[in-house]
């Protein structure tokens, strides 16, 4: 039931650790990768890596000539850029964000940044330092634990409910020196979509409480709702209390580009500005490019992957529990399904047996709670960006096979 433990320092450790980065624990999907380094597997039964909420195909053919062309035809693609994103991308980010909430989004209140973690890093970086708390639903995204762990900020659980959504009254009992609130949603780890109600609750509870809503969107093309998911920003004074993120690497594939972005007040995007310029100076160019070009050209792209992600979704979904009877399926949307295993084992025990019996990688729900959570130990993480149909009726006959040699082993 316990998180995975912190990298030991070599002996003897090479000059002085930071005790943040020494608190904070190894990387999950680096310590997965580690489970099949050199490994191989029956070529009947080759590996199959579920374990990464990443898109493994390059961008489409349209948008690497975009870039291309970008790297041939554009000095300013090869130079310093303004830190907080070019201004044609920052513009194209307020009008189509502002048609898609049904509210009022400038230029000036887009930031464009080296990925979606970078923009979580940054602007939590304007909100809360050591000493103060900060509330994650549990199952938390690791990354944003480690973040805080590693800027001696308290990433205080937040529980959530059967539906895997937070729990407002929970919130509430906790707000003693919270400055801010973050929501994924669609979630990861678990794949909940949180309703708009729940979404604008939690915004009204910050600002009561003089915090941020700090809302974690990367997924929201990938949403099985229609429009928009909630009215956060229909509310003229959003910026006192909102900040929202965002990730062009899930629907435009831009992984290896980095390319992010945070709405926030003007105010609040100057003082993340220090932060930027200090770590990365500006984001990508040539990101950047892509990244417009996208918006600009590739709307139906993204409504082929969201059609396929859902789809994805629904074979999780219909098939589950008649595969896996003694098993719950907790949540699954976007990217990801949640679901709880029947094994007196922790799920940290079993991943690693799952690679060994059944050439399956998972990640264990301990990656995604805090170590006294017994939902951790009793559930895994199931991303299925690069999975199809097959490959996760594959997954659901694997786990189906180890369930029963389980049983039989009992």
């Amino acid at each position: 039931m316990t998180m995975p433990a912190p990298t030991p320092p070599f002996a003897p450790f090479p000059g002085p650790l930071a005790a943040g980065v020494a608190a904070a624990y190894d990387p999950p999907v680096m310590e997965a990768r580690r489970w099949i380094a050199g490994r191989s597997f029956p070529a009947d039964r080759p590996l199959l890596n579920l374990s990464q909420a990443a898109p493994v195909d390059p961008p489409p053919e349209a948008l690497r000539r975009a870039i291309a062309e970008a790297a041939l035809s554009e000095p300013q693609a090869h130079l310093y850029g303004p830190v907080l994103g070019l201004p044609a991308l920052r513009e194209e980010i307020a009008a189509q964000w502002s048609a898609a909430y049904g509210g009022a989004i400038s230029p000036e209140d887009v930031a464009v940044t080296p990925g979606c973690n970078q923009a979580f890093c940054a602007l939590m970086a304007t909100i809360a330092g050591p000493g103060d708390a900060v509330l994650l639903p549990t199952p938390w995204y690791f990354n944003h634990k480690m973040w805080l762990d590693i800027t001696g900020v308290e990433a205080r659980p937040l529980p959530c409910d059967g539906a895997l959504v937070p729990i407002l009254e929970e919130a509430e009992a906790r707000m003693a020196g919270v400055k801010a609130i973050v929501l994924i949603t669609p979630n990861n780890p678990t794949g909940a979509e949180y309703p708009a109600g729940v979404v604008e609750a939690f915004a009204a509870l910050a600002r009561r409480h003089g915090a941020m809503l700090v809302i974690d969107e990367t997924y929201r093309d990938f949403d099985s709702r229609e429009g928009a998911p909630h009215s956060l920003f229909q509310d003229p004074d959003w910026r006192d209390t909102v900040v929202h993120l965002y990730s062009f690497s899930k629907a435009y594939r831009l992984t290896g580009h980095r390319v992010g972005a945070a709405i926030a007040s003007p105010a609040r995007l100057a003082q993340a500005e220090k932060f930027l310029d200090t770590v990365t100076i500006c984001p990508s160019q040539l990101g950047q490019f892509a990244a417009l070009y996208g918006l600009q050209h590739l709307s139906g792209f993204v409504a082929e992957q969201r059609a396929e992600i859902l789809a994805r979704r629904a074979v999780v979904e219909g098939e589950f529990r008649q595969a896996l009877p003694d098993w719950e399926l907790m949540g699954a949307g976007a990217y990801f399904a949640w679901a709880r295993h029947p094994f007196a084992q922790s799920s940290a025990e079993l991943a690693r047996t799952l690679v060994e019996a059944q050439s399956l990688l998972l990640l264990p729900g301990t990656m995604f709670t805090p170590a006294d959570d017994p939902l951790g130990a009793a559930s895994f993480r199931i991303a299925f960006a690069n999975a199809d149909g097959e490959g996760l009726r594959t997954m659901l006959a694997r786990l189906a096979a180890f369930t029963a040699e389980q049983g039989a082993r009992a």
